[in-house]
């Protein structure tokens, strides 16, 4: 019963973060700017610092993605 529970978890938590890792190589390359205008100009090292934190809350950066740009 628990090892089928404690499966079903790390399933889960492997396709979160799955996907996570899709988005955030998504956002990092081009989504990024239509959310924050300044990261037109983010150097790539400081882009990949922030991969972690885009690929552990993707759900959060997806909902600000998709609306409309209001930066401009």
């Amino acid at each position: 019963m628990i090892q089928t529970i404690l499966s079903a978890l790390i399933g889960a938590l492997g396709i979160y973060f799955g996907i996570g890792l899709l988005f955030g190589l998504f956002f990092l390359l081009g989504g990024a700017s239509k959310v924050d205008p300044y990261m037109k100009t983010t150097p790539k090292g400081v882009r990949l610092l922030l991969f972690p934190g885009t690929v552990a809350t993707w759900p959060f950066l997806l909902r600000n993605a998709f609306k409309k740009n209001t930066h401009e």
